[in-house]
């Protein structure tokens, strides 16, 4: 789209249609301290030839390709493949959002459909819908649609949940008066304590793999909680090596795409998968779409359910996101098509090997060892002596991206640091990280 800027006869028009002689006028009603608050930069005006120069040099400074990341906590460093920027950047995918004439926006529905049949694929469960903005936010609106299923005012949450899940469910809870009750985990294993689970919640929720990076045992834990909903937060990729939530009775599975052909971008735009049972379709959030076939016996897709706001349910609807994010969802959709269950296998594969072996030759190392002995997929938490902090600092100025280490404050890890290892990381990669932190023992 070109910038085509109001010129000053432009404006002087439009000022004049409403009435007011000058651009002060119009915003008179403003309090003078918030437009001190926010005047203008008082950049002064340039030539767009000076700007792309000097935004070019500005952007040089950023080396981002040169750093190794072993960032994790949600959103990880995975390769993407061509084949998923070749096909969704094409003009047939590329267009609008959301379909708000679904029936005839026929290859929208068709995608969607696909996406939500991996989707249920991946998760072992019945029903999915055509996505949520985040793996945040679909845990949360899981939370809410448990609630509103089993009306028990509360709900069961680990706290070795990442963080940021456990922000916004704390904002959703709150404002729909929802209970969190907070379960321990295990200090030795990492995995989650239901000894003191309280018997009159609407769901417990389950993570894995949780915060520390250890895989939760899901067999029983259905059959521990009574009538309460088992809603898992699974890693979508780890997957595909391991036997699906929906084999172990889970109710809801959410899960965050990114890992599924989306890059990390700075922390975004991101994907939300839900799957839940056929038996709670009317009290999903988002939408379904459905295939059919018309009068003359040809193969059509139409919008199965969509119980949002802006559709037929109004004040009734399951949710206020008011659409699902379809682009990401394409991305995801053909990375799943292309690798294949063979293929998906794979890279599981590769970020079960590669984190294991850098686990395995750190912990070799004086002072370093596993801050639990639960089972890990490609994330793991080390305790480190010393100065972590320090640590990190040292890392990332050998050209390490890790996480800070103030982040596992909140689960009592003081001298620790969590590593994150996909199949993008290469042996050598890995070797000199090794080296790095030996050279600090």
């Amino acid at each position: 789209m070109r910038y085509i800027p109001t010129t000053s006869e432009d404006r002087r028009e439009m000022l004049a249609a409403i009435g007011v002689s000058s651009i002060d006028d119009l915003f008179s009603d403003i309090p003078e301290a918030v437009k001190q608050r926010f005047r203008p930069m008082g950049l002064a005006p340039r030539s767009e030839m000076d700007v792309v120069k000097d935004l070019g040099r500005l952007a040089d400074l950023n080396t981002p390709t040169d750093a190794v990341c072993l960032l994790g906590g949600g959103i990880y460093d995975h390769y993407t493949p061509s084949i998923v920027g070749h096909m969704l950047l094409r003009s047939e995918f590329f267009t609008a959002y959301t379909p708000y004439q679904p029936e005839i926006s026929q290859g929208t529905l068709t995608a969607m459909f696909e996406f939500q049949t991996f989707v249920c694929e991946l998760t072992g469960m019945d029903i999915a819908n055509a996505s949520m903005y985040d793996g945040a936010t679909a845990l949360a609106e899981a939370v809410l649609m448990a609630e509103r299923i089993r009306k028990k005012g509360a709900v069961a949450v680990p706290r070795s949940l990442f963080s940021h899940l456990r922000r916004v469910l704390d904002t959703y809870c709150w404002a729909a008066d929802i209970e969190l009750y907070e379960m321990p985990f295990d200090e030795t294993s990492g995995t989650l304590d239901l000894s003191d689970l309280p018997e009159a919640v609407s769901a417990v929720v389950v993570q894995t793999p949780n915060a520390l990076g250890v895989l939760e045992p899901l067999r029983g834990i259905k059959e521990q909680i009574g009538d309460a909903l088992l809603i898992v937060s699974c890693h979508p990729l780890s997957l595909g090596i391991l036997e699906p939530p929906g084999s172990f009775g889970a109710d809801i599975v959410v899960a965050e795409g990114q890992s599924l052909g989306l890059s990390m971008g700075y922390g975004g735009p991101l994907l939300g998968l839900f799957a839940a049972r056929k038996a709670y379709l009317r009290q999903m959030p988002g939408r379904i779409s459905g295939r059919t076939v018309d009068v003359d016996g040809k193969v059509g897709y139409a919008m199965a359910a969509q119980t949002r706001e802006q559709h037929i349910r109004r004040h009734r609807a399951t949710s206020n996101i008011c659409t699902n994010a379809a682009l990401c969802a394409l991305a995801v959709t053909i990375y799943l098509a292309s690798a294949g269950a063979s293929g998906l296998r794979q890279v599981a594969e590769l970020n079960l090997a590669k984190a294991h072996y850098l686990a395995e030759k750190l912990t070799a190392i004086d002072g370093f060892e596993l801050a639990f002995n639960g089972s890990f997929f490609n994330e793991f938490v080390l305790k480190v002596p010393g100065n972590a902090a320090a640590l990190h600092d040292t890392l990332v100025q050998k050209g390490f991206v890790v996480e800070e280490p103030a982040v596992l404050n909140r689960y009592g890890l003081d001298h620790a640091l969590r590593f994150a290892v996909t199949e993008k990381r290469t042996v050598d990669e890995l070797d000199a990280l090794i080296q790095a932190l030996g050279g600090c023992a």
